[in-house]
């Protein structure tokens, strides 16, 4: 039971409202995609903060760039890629391009603000379309998910802006783990 209020108090410092946004039929998309001074895209405003690139506001964002021709994430993109096709690519399809039942999360995180995206994966959606129910399941008590919010929406943004496109990622076009993003893990899984 600790665990689950942990990934709830987590949500809720954040400032995530577990209810529909007062402007859910109209979302703002997030700062624009840019080629940094390095070469690599991100969106407007992103700095490194120990491997972790973060907006002004702290939203967590992705770094992307060609090296020798290969595509090469930031560590938490990377570990967003890995996360979803461990957890959440059987309902909302390969490359988050959705499914018959599940939206495609591509599409949706061009507009789905940070904040709404942890509200709807900790606590769930549901929604009526013709008379068929689609409901997104509350993840909110599983760890292997909201222990890597973050790294979810990564990764998801990043292909919702086109600086990531379809297709595996390798594990060497990485940066490397961050010692950050090792401690973090461990606390979070409570070791």
């Amino acid at each position: 039971m600790r665990r689950i209020s942990f990934a709830i108090a987590a949500a809720l410092a954040l400032g995530v409202s577990f209810g529909a946004p007062a402007n859910a039929e109209d979302p703002q998309p997030g700062p624009p995609m840019v080629t940094l001074p390095d070469g690599c895209l991100s969106q407007e405003g992103a700095k490194n903060e120990d491997g972790k690139w973060v907006l002004p506001d702290g939203t967590p964002t992705f770094h992307v760039c060609k090296k020798d021709g290969t595509l090469v994430t930031d560590w938490y993109t990377y570990n967003g890629f890995r996360r979803y096709h461990a957890e959440c690519h059987v309902c909302h399809g390969p490359n988050g391009l959705g499914s018959t039942y599940a939206p495609a999360l591509a599409d949706s995180l061009k507009s789905l603000p940070y904040s709404e995206f942890v509200g709807v994966v900790a606590s769930g959606k549901e929604r009526d379309v013709g008379g068929t129910k689609f409901v997104m399941p509350a993840l909110g008590d599983n760890l292997n998910v909201m222990c890597f919010i973050d790294d979810l929406y990564l990764y998801l943004k990043a292909r919702a802006e086109g600086a990531l496109p379809a297709g595996q990622l390798g594990g060497r076009n990485r940066d490397p783990k961050p010692d950050a993003a090792r401690e973090y893990e461990k606390s979070c899984f409570g070791e």
